[in-house]
């Protein structure tokens, strides 16, 4: 009875290392499975801050850092990089970045003949498909309280890359928001962010971008610019330092035909 006794003892041992085994097996895959999905946390955490650091975007996809930030010179009829007094953020510009032509607008969100010329603007810089810069600068006119915070909130799409086409929408749609109270105003450029940027924006940060030193920086420069050079109306528009006199030529036909007059005179040069 003892040996029996002892045998199945034995059994139940070697049922137990056996259990042992296998609980101290599983606790390694789990271990593993844990790691790798932290892994894969992390990384994608890491690629989506990428995404939403602050970037200057132009027309052609490019970006300059934030670290390029330090050059105090600049031309004012031509690309202006980011530096200390527009806030770090560089111009705006549609075209090509280092095209023959640079054509500098100043303009108000909240202007009618803006939203009117500025679908003529895009069909000029695509027609010459990278032969052109067209740099777009803020000049607010007092009278439009809306102008400034519609800048505001398209300098903070800027700072994600969607400028442009926030820019078209606000322009496309002024009648919407020209005359909207505070509250109502923001939340409608809120969901206007979420719409261009597909969804993918960072909504938190573009509220936070839209009252932020640096935006209000960028948008003062502009205005300074546009006294600089005697800004009397807007959209105004100015090649080598020059105003561009268009005013007589307010149809889309008469000013397409006339910027192409200077563009292509500028070109043959």
């Amino acid at each position: 009875m003892a040996k029996g006794s002892n045998s199945k003892k034995g059994q139940h041992h070697k049922k137990s290392s056996n259990l042992v085994v296998v609980l101290i097996c599983l606790i390694a895959v789990a271990l593993i499975m844990a790691t790798v999905i932290i892994v894969l946390v992390v990384t994608r955490g890491e690629e989506g801050s990428d995404r939403n650091d602050p970037t200057f975007v132009l027309s052609d996809g490019k970006d300059e850092n934030r670290s390029d930030c330090n050059d105090e010179n600049y031309n004012i009829d031509s690309i202006i990089g980011a530096n200390s007094k527009n806030g770090c953020i560089a111009d705006h510009v549609k075209g090509g970045k280092n095209a023959k032509v640079v054509i500098v607008e100043y303009a108000d969100y909240q202007c009618p003949g803006c939203a009117m010329i500025n679908t003529w603007v895009n069909a000029l810089v695509k027609e010459y498909d990278g032969k052109i810069a067209l740099v777009y600068r803020s000049f607010l006119l007092s009278y439009h309280k809306n102008a400034r915070p519609a800048a505001k909130a398209a300098e903070a799409a800027g700072l994600q890359g969607y400028w442009k086409e926030f820019t078209d929408f606000l322009f496309a749609n002024q009648s919407e928001w020209e005359y909207l109270s505070s509250q109502k105003l923001t939340d409608y450029f809120v969901d206007t962010f979420k719409e261009v940027s597909d969804w993918e924006g960072d909504v938190d940060k573009f509220k936070t971008d839209m009252e932020s030193d640096e935006v209000s920086a960028k948008i003062d420069f502009d205005i300074k610019l546009g006294k600089k050079v005697k800004v009397a109306a807007t959209p105004s528009f100015y090649m080598d330092g020059e105003v561009i006199e268009w005013y007589d030529n307010s149809t889309r036909d008469l000013f397409m035909n006339f910027m192409r007059d200077l563009i292509d005179e500028k070109l043959a040069k």
